[in-house]
């Protein structure tokens, strides 16, 4: 039985199943039903209930009226992502580096040291990991929570091909000096060079991705 804290239950089954989707382990076409998913979680109906509800909001489910069938994130839907977060993660970074706090520098220099700690050893899990922690900490950094809201589910929804992109070593590498260069121009307070440094980031991450995905399958 999945264990589950006592606050917010509906919001902790959503982030479960919503992690579950976008990864795949519920693949696209899979029908979910409260009870099945009463049995997995081992919960009530009501936070399940209430999770669907969120999930269909997010469009990462629908109604089948057989039960609720996975609509996952597929590739189409990736490239609109993507696309979006290539035309507004430069000013995430931008203002990141305008609010830059001693806090968030050492924040960001503390998950660069460990993206290279991570690299020499080849642990795709923690690289996997501190590549969310970068993004997501640039997105709170910028002091504009309008901005944070709108990126960290974008970030969020492409962790399926994060991961198969994070698989090409080439790309990795790569990934790995992107995300340095980015943050020595919030460090050293270039504004306009990390926006633009960013946005060549996104827009290589997904030519890999998608190139990955046509040739994996």
């Amino acid at each position: 039985m999945t264990e589950f804290k006592s606050i917010s239950l509906a919001t902790q089954v959503f982030e479960k199943l919503e992690e579950d989707i976008i990864t795949g382990v519920y693949p696209q076409g899979e029908i979910l039903t409260e009870l099945r998913l009463v049995e997995q979680l081992g919960v009530s109906r009501t936070p399940i209930r209430e999770a669907l509800r969120r999930l269909e909001q997010e469009r990462l489910i629908a109604e089948s009226g057989k039960g609720s069938v996975v609509l996952g994130i597929t590739l189409e839907d990736l490239v609109d992502l993507m696309d979006i977060r290539e035309r507004i993660e430069g000013l995430a970074a931008y203002h990141a580096t305008k609010n830059l706090t001693d806090a968030g520098r050492e924040e960001l220099q503390h998950i660069s040291e460990l993206q290279d700690f991570y690299f020499a050893k080849q642990d795709i899990d923690n690289l996997r990991k501190m590549d969310d922690k970068f993004h997501d900490t640039i997105y709170n950094l910028t002091g504009r929570p309008v901005l944070r809201d709108a990126l960290i589910p974008l970030h969020r929804k492409s962790q399926r091909y994060r991961k198969i992109s994070i698989e090409d070593k080439d790309r990795l590498g790569k990934s790995i000096q992107e995300h340095k260069a980015i943050c020595n121009a919030i460090l050293s307070g270039d504004a306009d060079l990390a926006a633009e440094l960013i946005t060549a980031h996104i827009q290589h991450a997904k030519k890999n991705m998608i190139e990955r995905c046509y040739r994996h399958g």
